[in-house]
């Protein structure tokens, strides 16, 4: 196996052009590219994580949706018994629905009011419902603003530069909050298809060892590296090859959030056309006259030619 690449032999190309394919983890890390054929319907078996796991506009549409449903449904259980509303028009559908909302919302009745046994059987199931919806809504909401989230800003490309005399992949993470990340550890992995002698097909995983997988305490940036020797499996790879095989490099980062006090999570991926060779991040630390140290997130994504250095 050829010996590394040094800084002065670094392939100096850019990745091929390559059509786009579906990642792994998508950019935002919330989602992934996998489509689960024969399954589709498996979410809905699971309603509570479904519902936690909508983005805010699908969940307070899905609620608004569910609640005039669910009015719509005893107006017409109303309108079954007769004329049992008291001042309401004879089989009139608006007054029947805005009874049901009164009921449902506990607000108390104004000139319509329950006159017949079949109304007021109904009034009492509905009563009961919108207590248990209500509660239903309140838990749910309370849970989705009680879940920690990561504010974690990822590079937007990685780069393979020169450290040590070997070819390093770097990428960089930022806290976003201003609050510590305690204990944060991060991982590195790389996903690339593999043919076995057998001729299968397979998407397989290599851990990508990194210089400092963890920190005490994650508070501004840190600078992930791993160095591509013999052990990486990056070792001897061009940029053709990381296309060719359509690697993907996805790094995980996990902590202990100090206002939370519960644990939090962050993923990425870069695939090969997101990582750039002979290349190096532009410098984002500074300190300030007073002594205090300062980040400037607007070079946050920036790279130069590791030309300007070596």
């Amino acid at each position: 196996m050829a010996a590394p690449p040094s800084s002065r032999n670094l392939p100096d190309r850019s990745p091929p052009q390559t059509s786009l394919r579906p990642r792994l983890v998508n950019r935002s890390g919330s989602k992934t590219g996998i489509v689960r054929v024969g399954a589709k319907m498996a979410r809905w078996r699971d309603p509570y994580h479904l519902l936690l796991t909508l983005s805010w506009v699908q969940y307070l549409i899905l609620t608004f949706i569910s609640f005039v449903a669910a009015n719509a449904l005893f107006a017409f259980l109303y309108l079954l018994g007769g004329d049992g509303i008291a001042n309401a028009q004879p089989g009139s559908f608006p007054d029947a629905f805005f009874f049901s909302v009164q009921t449902m919302a506990s607000i108390g009745y104004g000139a319509m009011y329950p006159t017949t046994t079949w109304a007021n059987l109904v009034v009492t199931i509905e009563a009961l419902t919108g207590l248990l919806g209500l509660a239903m809504a309140t838990g749910l909401m309370f849970a989705r603003f009680a879940r920690p989230t990561a504010r974690v800003l990822f590079s937007k490309n990685a780069v393979i530069t020169v450290q040590d005399g070997l070819p390093t992949l770097m990428l960089r993470a930022a806290n976003q909050r201003h609050n510590q990340v305690i204990e944060a550890q991060t991982r590195m992995t790389l996903v690339r298809n593999v043919t076995t002698p057998e001729g299968e097909f397979m998407r397989r995983f290599y851990d990508m060892k990194l210089v400092r997988s963890q920190t005490p305490v994650f508070v501004l940036t840190w600078t992930m590296i791993h160095p591509i020797d013999s052990d990486s499996p990056l070792y001897d790879l061009t940029p053709e090859d990381l296309a060719e095989i359509e690697a993907e490099v996805v790094v995980t980062l996990t902590g202990l959030d100090e206002t939370f006090a519960q644990t939090i999570h962050a993923r990425y991926s870069y695939i090969a056309s997101e990582i750039q060779w002979n290349m190096r991040f532009e410098d984002i630390l500074s300190r300030l006259p007073d002594g205090r140290r300062a980040v400037d997130y607007r070079r946050f994504h920036e790279v130069v030619p590791i030309g300007d250095r070596f």
